[in-house]
């Protein structure tokens, strides 16, 4: 899978992944989805994003979670 709008760079946040070079951590746009805000709030919040970044951010945090292995708590 291809990321076009997701970018690393050691010399920019220390190469977290970031929305095109916006020293936005994808973290960041997947943490406010989760946290259950709107599109529109995001974008509003960071006016530099597109729909498609919000988007692409979740595709590869989704990705990113699949590549490895994660503690989960058993039993519940």
């Amino acid at each position: 899978m291809t990321f076009v709008r997701i970018t690393t760079s050691p010399d920019q946040m220390g190469g977290v992944p970031s929305i095109r070079g916006l020293r936005i951590p994808v973290a960041t746009v997947v943490g406010m989805v989760a946290d259950r805000m709107r599109e529109d709030e995001i974008l509003e919040a960071f006016p530099d994003l597109e729909r498609d970044d919000i988007h692409e951010a979740l595709r590869y945090a989704a990705e990113a979670v699949r590549e490895r292995a994660l503690p989960l708590l058993t039993g519940m």
